[in-house]
């Protein structure tokens, strides 16, 4: 998805460089909804992974109330 939004920046910095103010405008506003889309779903799995991998480490860890 960044990827996408590097893409689209790089088209909107050609087209206003060319003289395409409306094709520069469209590629700068989707580089822009791409690159915001992408910062909150990394903060989202990121969130996410810090809690999940704190429940998995738990899990994993040995308790030494359970004998078996």
């Amino acid at each position: 998805m960044l990827k996408w939004a590097i893409i689209s920046a790089i088209i909107a910095v050609v087209a206003g460089a060319l003289g395409f103010g409306a094709v520069a405008g469209t590629a700068a506003a989707i580089a822009q909804f791409l690159f915001f889309l992408f910062l909150v779903l990394f903060v989202v799995f990121l969130i996410s992974a810090i809690f999940v991998g704190k429940k998995v480490k738990s899990a994993l860890t040995p308790d030494s109330t359970k004998r078996p």
